[in-house]
């Protein structure tokens, strides 16, 4: 019976131990340096969708992001109504449809404004993007808007939502949302 008790305690000594410094710990790329300020979680947010072709996003940092009622919410019009509709992901939902096509294709999001509203604890951004395949591409291959809503629960920032429209030609992005503001 004593043999079992000392590995059961030291387990669980151990287990809160990792608990009690999950913000500190870097594992994965992860830091509490992600999430210490707005600008640090925007900026993580983008590079941790974006890489090369074949190469795997880091989808531990990813999730570290978000609280745990997060929503990813893309929006697009229906190819046969011309409908605009929303649907609402998890943050392991939005992996598991992004992945594929993220690994195959290749993929680099990059911030190019920002507007910017706090109110106490809860901030909202509307952050223009730009994404393409390769880095180094000329032209990008898609532009639109992500609306992110954060809260800060006075330890660090959680990203709560992501709802994003990309441009169209029936709808491109207005001139005010092309520089910061």
């Amino acid at each position: 019976m004593k043999k079992l008790i000392l590995p059961a305690l030291l387990a669980a000594a151990l287990l809160s131990l990792n608990v009690m410094g999950q913000t500190d710990k870097k594992e994965s790329g992860t830091s509490a340096a992600d999430t210490a300020s707005i600008d640090s979680i925007i900026g993580a947010l983008y590079e941790s969708i974006s890489g090369g072709s074949g190469v795997a996003r880091d989808w531990d940092r990813f999730r570290n992001l978000f609280h745990a009622d997060a929503r990813l919410i893309p929006t697009g019009k229906d190819a046969s109504s011309g409908v605009l509709n929303a649907t609402s992901f998890t943050p392991d939902g939005y992996i598991k449809r992004a992945e594929p096509f993220l690994m195959k294709n290749g993929f680099f999001e990059k911030e190019t404004a920002r507007r910017t509203l706090v109110f106490g604890g809860i901030a909202h951004i509307f952050s223009t993007y730009e994404g393409r395949n390769k880095e180094s591409d000329a032209k990008p291959l898609v532009r639109g808007i992500n609306s992110i809503q954060l809260l800060n629960d006075g330890k660090r920032w959680w990203i709560i939502s992501v709802y994003w429209q990309a441009e169209s030609p029936d709808n491109p992005l207005p001139g005010e949302f092309l520089k910061d503001g």
